[in-house]
């Protein structure tokens, strides 16, 4: 079984920061990547930031210059740096795990999500 628990969600102004957390846990996953999403009331889900085993980042367009992850050195936890925050932010963020190895036939694993609000 594999977990993955986000935490650091909240509420912050307009040009504040936030850091969210992820870990990814259980005898079954073995990293290949992770990263995050967020959906927005009535929105799509959109992908935010990336980041491999190698450590290789991808970022979303929106938020490339404001946001920064990273990886816990040897550990199965990415920490998402947000800096100059903005209303379009807003949103649901999950954290998304994937395995190098299947569990269950499964190689992606998903949080449950944590709540960001940004407001003027």
């Amino acid at each position: 079984q594999v977990q993955v628990v986000e935490s650091g969600g909240g509420l912050v102004e307009a040009g504040g920061s936030l850091r969210l957390s992820c870990t990814a846990s259980g005898s079954g996953f073995s990293f290949e990547s992770m990263g995050w999403y967020r959906q927005a009331p009535e929105k799509q889900r959109e992908k935010v930031a990336t980041i491999t085993v190698r450590g290789s980042t991808n970022y979303a367009d929106s938020v490339k210059g404001r946001f920064t992850l990273s990886r816990e050195k040897d550990k199965n936890t990415v920490v998402l740096q947000m800096d100059s925050l903005t209303p379009e932010d807003t949103g649901v963020y999950f954290c998304v795990a994937l395995s190098r190895i299947r569990v269950n036939g499964v190689g992606d694993h998903w949080g449950r999500g944590t709540q960001v609000i940004v407001s003027s």
